[in-house]
């Protein structure tokens, strides 16, 4: 019987944990994220769940992340991982593509040397603590479309 609620237990806390964090705000929403969530996952999440036309948002808090540098002859990013870091900065936006919330993120970390690294964001979870993004949302329901030439999606806001 134990191990049975012990499995319960295990298992809501797991499906709460997936959950998006967010609240509704005078000017958008506010999320709040928590350590082992995926940002990435979790804006996309909410982009659909509250069928966001479009949005810009910023955040900050204690990430693990991947930056990218984007290298235009390649067209790959170059990845980068930083472990254990405060995300200083982070801004992006939500927009769609092929009917899927597409997310766009830069930011900005420092580690405990205050050394500052920044980038496209490929990756992240929440590090120990939380993560707190502001979102504005837009009433444009806005596309994102790759763009051959520069081997990248683009917002279109035609």
């Amino acid at each position: 019987m134990r191990l049975l609620l012990s499995i319960l237990l295990f298992i809501t806390a797991t499906e709460a944990s997936a959950q998006t964090r967010y609240t509704k705000t005078p000017t958008g929403y506010l999320m709040v994220l928590r350590q082992g969530d995926s940002i990435i996952q979790h804006l996309e999440k909410f982009a659909l769940a509250e069928n966001i036309p479009s949005a810009n948002f910023t955040g900050m808090g204690f990430v693990n992340v991947t930056f990218g540098f984007f290298d235009a002859k390649t067209k790959q990013y170059n990845p980068r991982e930083f472990r254990d870091v405060e995300m200083s900065g982070m801004l992006g936006s939500i927009a769609w593509q092929k009917g899927k919330p597409s997310i766009h993120t830069h930011g900005i970390v420092t580690g405990r040397d205050f050394v500052a690294y920044g980038g496209h964001i490929l990756s992240g979870t929440v590090g120990t603590g939380s993560l707190e993004i502001a979102i504005t949302v837009h009433d444009k329901r806005l596309e994102r479309e790759h763009n051959e030439e520069l081997g990248a999606n683009v917002l279109s806001v035609e």
